[in-house]
């Protein structure tokens, strides 16, 4: 397999881990990796809130060597404060990468004129990326959806302002801000991009299960390909991803493989945030590991009330049984 650039960054594999608020923790970060992940990407972080050292979005930024390479997505609206945020990331937390959003559809960061609301302004966009890139040594990538809605379109337009600033790679989700993660993902604008720039393009939307991510660059020439919600519960996607290249068939998840790695999530959880933490983050989780299987309907309720590691200890014992 061709080993891909981002600027400086070496990658093994075109397959990224797509940042997502409340999902893509360090310990799932790490479970996606050890799949064959080839990028995997922070949580989005208020850049403001760590320019006023907030120990909660410092703690969302510690990176395990495991992960590497990294890249830490920051998000805000005014670029020097984005830039100085981007120095304290670099420094402290020393990520690969940069990565800047501009594209998160989320009302609360929209009303901050964060996020998609960037959309609407591509020449301030621009001169964020532009302040960043020369504020770290680091290379800077953005995230950007195709424009605020499908009559102010901007996705061929700020991919080029944001190359001509600097950016060393560009994420694009196939939808508007309008579209939120409705409809189908426009995979014909992702390829519209590709065609527009010389940087590589990372193609986002409606990954669902290994084939897309390989039909999505045959269709659009994008170099990479993020997969976030498809790897919700599903970090064996990009296993699955990497068995497809090479021309073998995707193995079969079992359920006592979705239990073993759930068990897997919550240690880590514990051994970063402490069980309680730990616990309410997994009641989410088991859902997602659980999704379409029989036993999670029965267990809805115990899944739903998880408080201690032995609670779910004792599902999956439950759940084993019934093999």
């Amino acid at each position: 397999m061709k080993l891909l650039q981002i600027g400086s960054v070496t990658l093994e594999n075109p397959y990224v881990l797509a940042p997502m608020a409340g999902v893509t923790s360090r310990a799932f970060r790490l479970l996606c990796k050890n799949e064959g992940a080839g990028l995997v990407v922070t949580e989005m972080v208020s850049a403001k809130a760590l320019t006023y050292n907030s120990a909660e979005t410092k703690r969302l930024l510690e990176i395990d060597p495991k992960e590497r390479p990294i890249a830490a997505q920051l998000f805000g609206s005014e670029p020097d404060v984005l830039a100085q945020a981007a120095k304290i990331c670099e420094q402290e937390f020393k990520p690969d990468i940069i990565d800047i959003n501009m594209g998160c559809p989320a009302p609360k960061i929209v009303k901050n004129n964060e996020g998609s609301a960037l959309l609407k302004d591509p020449k301030k966009a621009a001169k964020i990326a532009e302040t960043v890139v020369k504020s770290v040594k680091i290379p800077v990538t953005c995230k950007i959806r195709l424009g605020w809605d499908k009559d102010s379109l901007v996705h061929v337009k700020l991919a080029k302002m944001l190359e001509d600033a600097g950016i060393s790679g560009l994420t694009v989700h196939g939808r508007t801000r309008e579209d939120f993660y409705s409809g189908k993902a426009n995979w014909q604008a992702i390829a519209e991009v590709v065609e527009a720039v010389d940087i590589p393009v990372i193609g986002n939307g409606d990954i669902w299960q290994a084939e897309d991510a390989l039909r999505m660059k045959e269709e659009t020439g994008c170099k990479m390909v993020a997969v976030g919600r498809g790897a919700m519960g599903n970090p064996w996607i990009f296993r699955d991803i990497l068995a497809l290249e090479k021309g073998q068939s995707p193995k079969p998840v079992t359920l006592q493989e979705r239990l073993e790695m759930a068990r897997k999530h919550a240690l880590l959880l514990i051994s970063f945030s402490g069980e309680k933490i730990a616990m309410l983050e997994m009641r989410k989780n088991m859902a997602w590991y659980l999704k379409g299987q029989r036993q999670a309907r029965l267990m809805r309720q115990q899944l739903n009330s998880l408080e201690t590691f032995s609670d779910l200890e004792k599902i999956i014992e439950m759940m084993n049984s019934s093999l």
